[in-house]
Order: structure tokens, then C-alpha cells, then sequence
């Protein structure tokens, strides 16, 4: 069987395991173990033990868990509304007024999160029904919701950066740091939609509320204190060159649970569910992780990777043709598959093509974490879109017609860190010693 064929097959099995409702881990190891049978003699036991063994030997990954134990102890925390209380006086001046609660509210979540899922669920709890009580749009309410929480994926940390830097043996605190940039352009192109937005449509927008006086916003801000601590205890400790990401996961930790206990909801209730749900969603990507690797490893012995490579390099693509073929596949893959799944089966062929190219592969990661936003607001498999269809009770596809014009200003957002490269670079290529 040729090389071509055999692609089509593995292809081909692929999407009808996935389609049948397999656990993904599950269809990526009966690819894999189909792709060696066909090709070596080689006890695919063997080959399945050595490929897990050495995906889930690496100590970066013990990040993973604990930024998502982070995020499970504070999503049971004050905080969003704390943040909400914090953040309301200052922006119900700015055209759009309350609407830009739902950008920076996810920002600042996203901070210390890393899972846009579940920034869109915490942000949302609070928000939707505060903006919808006062009258404003529902449509710009749902749709920026679901687009600012995309923010959980590439503003550090991240839990799908985590994924990609063990995929490509990148640096996690570099490809943390290279987010901040990207993560704060994108909040401010969401921000400036929503400023366009309201001042073409005075007629949708509520009655201006009851002017705050400055001494009262200052006392309003003290409650965003607590969450400011917590951003600088994990980032800063990573760009200041005292922790790596995965001991700044333990700070962030740490923290989450001081906060948790000074807010009073550090219970033994809270916890045990936190620590369960943080170890089921841990366990989730490790057993994807170690599919993948399988198939992976899978992929190299068939020389479907080599051959796809130097099929594409006959095609003398130019760079931005190739980023522009790449736009458009992971769009599509977006509408079936979920972000990490997306980055664990792609990065073995993609990898050595971008490298090819010669583009950065932290640039890149933050470019793949771009477009993987993209997937959580593009039905039929897009998680935000399935977290405010349970908070609002509107049809999958009315929530992502919402978000269309924030899908729309991620494109933006993929053709300026094109163009100008170091916004995502210039902060990483200051960390001379941080690995």
C-alpha cells in the first residue's frame, strides 16, 4: 500500500472511530495501531508503551494539573463578582458602557485561569444577568461574552499552551509570556467593536446610569485587589525569573486557596470538588496526550509526515500562502474537534513544514492558539458556544451568529501578529534566562 493510500485509510478510519462516538484517546490509539501493523514488525505493544512512556515523562506537564486545580478552587470563589463590583465604575463611561464588563472581566480571569471554557462560564455567571437586567442588547451581551472568553486560551496561563509546548519541546514560560501581548491586542480589538458598536446604535443601548463619584470607584476597586495579587504572584514570578511555570502553577495554587479562605468559600465541599474536577479534566488530556503520542509515533514509521512535507514543498508555497492554507484548515478541524485535540494531531506533520518555512515555533504556538480560539465559537463543536447555550437556553447556532463579528476580529488579529511578528515575540526575547 502507498503512502498516499495508506493516508487516506488512516484519515478515513479516523473520522469514522471519532464519528461513533469513541472517547478521542481511544480513536487516536486505533489509528496508531493500525498505521504500525501495517507497516513493521514490530510489536505494536512495544511501540504503544515506549510513545506513552516518553510523552508523559516530562516535568513541564506537571503544570498542567495545577494551573487546572487553580482555576477549579477560584471558579467556586467571589471572584467574578468581585471583579464585576471592581470594574463596573470605571468602564460605564466608555461607549458600550457595562458591555465592556464581559472583555476585561474575561481578560482578567483569563489571567488566572487558563481554560476558556471555563472563563466564559465564570465571567458569564455574573454578567449576563446583570447586563441583561439593565436592559442592554442581548445579542452584544451573548456575543461578546462568548468571544472574550477565548481570552482563557491565550492569555497566560494557559492550559493548551502547556499542551503545545510538550507537543514541540518548547519553553512554557517563554510561550506564556508571548501570549500577554497578542491576549491584550485581541481585548482591545473586542473593546473597540464594542465602542463602533455602540455609538452606530444609541437606540439598542440603556439609559446612561447614576455618575459614581472617583472616591467611590476607588472604594470599588479595592475589591479587585485580591485577583491583582494572584496575577502578579504566578506571572510575575515567571517573567521575573523566580519560578518556572510549573512551580508558579504551585504559587498559583497557593494563592487561589488563600483567596478561596478569605473569602469564606474554602470548604471541605468546595475543595473535594474542585480537587475532583481538576484531576478528571487532568486526566482527560493526559489520556489524549498519550493517544496522540501513539499515533504520533505511528505516523513516523509510515513516512506519511516526510511525504506530505516534501509534497508540499513541490508546491513552492510562499509564506503567506502556506499560513493562509493552514488559516483555513484549522477553521475547519475547529468545527469538529476541540482545541487541544486539534493541536495533539496536527503538530506531527505541521511542525516540520512551519519549521521549513522558517517561522519561530513560539510565534507559531501563539498563531495555533489564535486559530484554536477561533474553534470554541464555530459550531458544531465549539465549547463556549455549548456553555451560553446552557446559561441562556438559545439554539448553538443563534449564540455563534452572535459571535460571528469577534470570529471576524480574530482573523484581524491572526493577520496582525503576521504582519508584525514581535507581538509575540519582543516580550519572550527579553527572558534571556528563563526556560
Amino acid at each position: 500500500m502507498g503512502v498516499v493510500e495508506l493516508a487516506l485509510l488512516l484519515i478515513l478510519l479516523l473520522f469514522v472511530v471519532l464519528g461513533s462516538g469513541v472517547w478521542i484517546a481511544f480513536a487516536l490509539a486505533a489509528t496508531g495501531l493500525v498505521a504500525v501493523m501495517t507497516k513493521i514488525s514490530t510489536p505494536p505493544g512495544q511501540v504503544l508503551a515506549t510513545a506513552i512512556w516518553q510523552a508523559s515523562n516530562s516535568w513541564d506537564l506537571t503544570a498542567l494539573p495545577m494551573f487546572i486545580w487553580m482555576g477549579e478552587i477560584l471558579y467556586r470563589t467571589k471572584l467574578s463578582e468581585d471583579m464585576f463590583e471592581g470594574l463596573a465604575p470605571w468602564l460605564q463611561r466608555l461607549p458600550g458602557r457595562l458591555l465592556h464588563v464581559n472583555v476585561v472581566g474575561c481578560a482578567i480571569f483569563a489571567a488566572v485561569s487558563g481554560s476558556s471554557a471555563a472563563t466564559c462560564a465564570t465571567i458569564g455567571r455574573i454578567s449576563l444577568p446583570e447586563l441583561l437586567k439593565r436592559g442592554y442588547d442581548e445579542k452584544m451581551a451573548i456575543g461578546t461574552l462568548a468571544g472574550s472568553g477565548t481570552l482563557g486560551l491565550l492569555i497566560p496561563p494557559s492550559i493548551i499552551m502547556i499542551v503545545y509546548a510538550t507537543a514541540t519541546d518548547q519553553s512554557i514560560a517563554r510561550l506564556f509570556i508571548a501570549g500577554v501581548l497578542p491576549g491584550a491586542m485581541l481585548a482591545f480589538l473586542f473593546m473597540g467593536f464594542i465602542v463602533v458598536w455602540a455609538l452606530l446604535n444609541r437606540d439598542h443601548m440603556p439609559p446612561p446610569e447614576p455618575a459614581t463619584s472617583f472616591a467611590n470607584r476607588i472604594v470599588a476597586t479595592r475589591r479587585l485587589i485580591p485577583i491583582v495579587l494572584l496575577i502578579a504572584g504566578v506571572i510575575g514570578s515567571i517573567y521575573g525569573g523566580l519560578a518556572s511555570a510549573t512551580e508558579a502553577a504551585v504559587v498559583g495554587v497557593f494563592l487561589s486557596l488563600a483567596l478561596s479562605w478569605h473569602s469564606g468559600t474554602l470548604t471541605q465541599q468546595n475543595f473535594t470538588e474542585a480537587l475532583l474536577g481538576a484531576t478528571k479534566t487532568s486526566c482527560m488530556i493526559a489520556f489524549i496526550l498519550a493517544g496522540a503520542a501513539y499515533l504520533t509515533a505511528a505516523m513516523g514509521f509510515t513516512g506519511i509526515p516526510r511525504a506530505l512535507a516534501e509534497w508540499i514543498s513541490t508546491l513552492n508555497l510562499s509564506n503567506w500562502q502556506l499560513l493562509t492554507a493552514l488559516t483555513v484548515f484549522f477553521i475547519i478541524l475547529g468545527c469538529f474537534l476541540d482545541g487541544i485535540s486539534m493541536v495533539v494531531l496536527t503538530t506531527a506533520i505541521i511542525i516540520p513544514l512551519v519549521e521549513r518555512a522558517g517561522y519561530d515555533l513560539i510565534w507559531f504556538g501563539i498563531y495555533l492558539v489564535l486559530v484554536v480560539e477561533m474553534a470554541q465559537i464555530t459550531p458544531p463543536v465549539g465549547f463556549n458556544l455549548y456553555v451560553l447555550q446552557g446559561m441562556t437556553g438559545r439554539n448553538l447556532f443563534v449564540v455563534a451568529g452572535y459571535a460571528w463579528p469577534l470570529f471576524a476580529l480574530m482573523c484581524v488579529a491572526v493577520a496582525l501578529i503576521t504582519t508584525f511578528p514581535q507581538i509575540a515575540l519582543w516580550l519572550p526575547s527579553t527572558m534571556l534566562d528563563v526556560r
